[in-house]
């Protein structure tokens, strides 16, 4: 259709109501025209099916049809499908029988190109006369499960059928089982929805159009999700898809107890079972057609005289039958603003042109709802900005929808300002979890509100207590306290706000009642009123608050007692000497400190001794961890280190023999580093060998260097570390410091970051005499101290002279 173009002046405004209108009428002739294109195909096979047995034109077949159709009281394309699904063998005016074709429509039979299925070669006389007989039965099929039956009685004996089920596709991909036969119950409800996962037989078979036969059941039961239980029951199944234009929407499957091919007289035969059963499976699955009201010119003028914002709404329904939009109808002149449209009448337009977003709203589930059930549907209260008198408002609204025969009608409802505040009264009561209780003393008439029903788990048929009786709805423990505050108000007027708790269904529930009187003119309580709240989350998240107190404290005490247990041990272990020591002619500083964070001790510790031959040994190490089994480890290495060098082992063959301790201790699997020195006061000969151990730091003419580090591994990280020596020759004046990473380590930042400041440290203070070590920890360590720290200060005095020295 076309609508006349009206020239318009250079100056004209044009008309947007008008053109709204043409707009509208010309979709509704597209929706008509794409209506017609869809049934007039079905229409012209049944017309030439009827011509084929009868003979007759294709005017004559068209009336048959419709005189089928109004006798049956059925619509013409549901006629025209079971016509279709009909195989009755053909009849001719001139005698000749007419070749009966596989899918029960005679060959030669006219229709529109396309239409049909592709010609196929005839079937065998028995497969004819089977499909003769289905197709007689199939018209007496007037469910799924009646569908199922008829097909199952018939492929059981022809193929060895031992069970058929039917298949629907649903809004969102899913299907649902609509028809069966020689399943079982469990079964059926095991499978009776298939979400739209992958690796499900039947929707493969969906998605693809095209039959599936299934016939190896070892190799199918590794690709697919078969349906059975146990899947074992049926060795071979075919699922054929309703063969449709625009993709199939049912599935047919057919299961078998027996394994093996299909064979291809059975394929050919299953496929034009499908065939003929594709009217009667559409038949059946097809929604119904929505009734419409009268005309939507005939309510338009009613609508147009509404006081309110209203519109009319009919439904628009997808191929597979779900509702896509809704088309407006008629609508009041309050109904564009309500939309949010200022301009142009909404008339004619889809509902989804002004929310796109609207399917994620609780409205369009309201319309489905409605729509579906007849149920009338009201949203919860909005607001919504509108210009009265030409001044911006804000005003609240509330949406209603009711069901007028197929049509939708929906209702923006203004609230007044005592609705509003009543809503607001009613939000209150929700989110607080409370509500009001009024009890009348003279009349003794209590009221509450629907919330302190809820509060209390009490029917409301069962109306409200009276406030003496209140008590009696308490726990036992509570009864007391909350009757003689009850008594108090009642008698004497005193204010209350008492704590008390009930049980219900779901538990026990802590309450609080706060009430005052109101009295008459001789001052005696006459009215009572109050709320009631529901306190059980606060009180259960302050139980939990306790609770998680008393756990922190109980931890903290376990805590405390195992640090002060591992210090004990630590220092018996580890004793520190009470002033400076002289080893070989060295002079010796030690200073021990523990971590501040936490309440753990770590494995930090040293050794300074002179050995036999009168050499002195100095060790430093550094056990990973913290607690009882990082001090146990601690001495384990201390005391194994001192006895293997004392007993004339090397400082390497004591550090491999220290790493096989590691990695082969039942009580202990942890690692550690140490620096291993031997000073020869002889030769001021320093030796040493380290694992994975900061270098020390030598301190000569003012100038700070650390040692190279001669090669070493973690102790305990591999079976053969490789461990070498290094050699330095100590000056009278010389200073070497060893000591454990909390001295130099500050995270984030990197190790070498910390080296740097512990040389400008001993630079800045080249102090001798006792008391410089302190001053050294104090510069080095700020705040809060996250790890044990042991330094051994080692000096060579500037008075001393080697052999042969002047």
């Amino acid at each position: 259709m076309s609508e006349p173009a009206t020239p318009a002046e250079s100056e004209a405004v044009p008309d947007l109501a008008e053109l709204a209108r043409v707009v509208a009428r010309q979709r509704a002739e597209m929706d008509r025209l794409r209506e017609q294109a869809a049934t007039s195909a079905v229409v012209e096979r049944a017309k030439g099916v009827v011509m084929a047995r009868a003979g007759c034109s294709a005017d004559v077949a068209g009336e048959t049809l419709l005189r089928r159709a109004e006798a049956a009281r059925r619509t013409l394309l549901e006629e025209c499908w079971i016509t279709l699904g009909d195989p009755a063998p053909a009849r001719s005016g001139s005698g000749v029988p007419r070749a009966r074709s596989t899918t029960g429509i005679a060959d030669g039979a006219p229709g529109l190109p396309g239409t049909g299925p592709p010609a196929q070669p005839s079937a065998p006389d028995d497969v004819a006369a089977s499909l003769d007989r289905l197709g007689r039965a199939l018209v007496h099929a007037d469910t799924f499960h009646d569908l199922a039956r008829c097909l199952l009685e018939h492929l059981a004996p022809d193929l060895g059928a031992d069970a058929v089920m039917i298949y629907a596709r649903r809004s969102g991909g899913r299907l649902d089982l609509v028809g069966h036969a020689g399943v079982g119950e469990q079964h059926v409800a095991q499978w009776r929805q298939v979400p739209p996962f992958h690796g499900i037989a039947v929707l493969d078979a969906l998605r693809s159009g095209a039959p599936l036969w299934l016939e190896d059941f070892a190799e199918d039961s590794k690709r697919y999700l078969l349906i059975g239980d146990p899947p074992e029951r049926w060795r071979s199944r075919v699922w054929l898809p309703l063969p449709a234009g625009d993709g199939a929407e049912a599935c047919v499957g057919v299961l078998r107890g027996r394994s093996g091919p299909f064979t291809p007289r059975d394929r050919a035969h299953l496929r034009d079972v499908t065939r003929l059963c594709a009217g009667r499976l559409r038949t059946l699955a097809a929604p119904p057609e929505p009734t419409s009201v009268a005309s939507p010119d005939a309510v338009r003028p009613l609508f147009e005289a509404l006081p309110v914002a209203a519109m009319l709404l009919t439904p628009v329904h997808g191929p597979s039958g779900e509702v896509v939009d809704y088309r407006i109808d008629a609508a009041t002149a309050q109904a564009a603003s309500a939309l949010g449209d200022t301009g142009g009448d909404p008339v004619g337009r889809r509902l989804r042109e002004y929310r796109t977003d609207l399917t994620d709203e609780p409205l369009w589930r309201g319309c489905r709802n409605t729509l579906a059930t007849g149920e009338p549907y009201e949203g919860e209260p909005f607001a919504h900005q509108e210009v009265v008198d030409g001044v911006a408002a804000l005003s609240t609204y509330s949406v209603r929808v009711t069901r007028l025969e197929g049509s939708l009608v929906v209702t923006w409802i203004r609230h007044a300002s005592s609705d509003r505040q009543e809503q607001r009264l009613a939000d209150l009561q929700r989110l607080g979890n409370l509500g009001w209780a009024n009890w009348n003393l003279a009349t003794h008439e209590p009221s509450w509100s629907s919330q302190v029903f809820t509060i209390l788990d009490r029917d409301p048929a069962d109306g409200p207590v009276r406030l003496a009786d209140l008590p009696a709805l308490a726990e036992p423990d509570d009864r007391p306290a909350l009757s003689r505050a009850v008594d108090a108000l009642i008698r004497e007027g005193e204010p209350l706000d008492v704590p008390f708790r009930v049980r219900t269904a779901h538990g026990v529930r802590h309450l609080r009642l706060a009430a005052e009187a109101v009295a008459d003119l001789n001052g005696t309580p006459a009215e009572v009123h109050g709320f009631v709240q529901d306190l059980t989350a606060r009180r259960r998240a302050e139980l939990a608050l306790v609770e998680s107190e008393r756990e922190i404290l109980t931890q903290h005490d376990v805590l405390r007692t195992e640090r002060t247990l591992v210090a004990r041990l630590q220092n018996a272990l580890l004793p520190l000497p009470r002033r400076v020591m002289d080893l070989a002619g060295l002079r010796v500083e030690v200073a021990y400190l523990p971590a501040q964070a936490g309440v753990h001790v770590g494995g930090d510790w040293f050794s300074a001794i002179e050995l036999p031959d009168g050499d002195a040994l100095f060790v430093v190490g550094d056990v990973a961890g913290h607690g009882i089994d990082a001090v146990a480890t601690m001495a384990q290495l201390r005391f194994t280190a001192k006895g293997m060098v004392i007993t004339g082992s090397s400082l390497t063959d004591a550090l491999a023999r220290l790493n096989t301790l590691l990695l082969h201790s039942r009580d202990t699997h942890g690692t550690a580093t140490m620096v291993l020195a031997r000073y020869s006061p002889g030769e001021r000969r320093l030796a040493w060998a380290q694992a994975g151990h900061a270098p020390p730091l030598l301190l000569r003419g003012g100038e700070v260097t650390y040692l190279r580090r001669p090669p070493g591994m973690l102790l305990g990280a591999i079976a053969t570390p490789r461990f070498e020596e290094a050699e330095c020759r100590l000056r009278p004046g010389d200073r070497l410091l060893l000591y454990t990473d909390g001295l130099v380590e500050r995270p984030p930042e990197n190790i070498d970051a910390g080296l740097g400041r512990l040389a400008e440290a001993v630079t800045a203070r080249p102090v001798d005499g006792s008391g410089s070590l302190g001053a050294l920890l104090d510069t080095m360590l700020e705040g809060e101290r996250r790890d044990d720290v042991c330094v051994l200060d080692v000096r060579l005095p500037e008075e001393q002279r080697g052999p042969g020295e002047a």
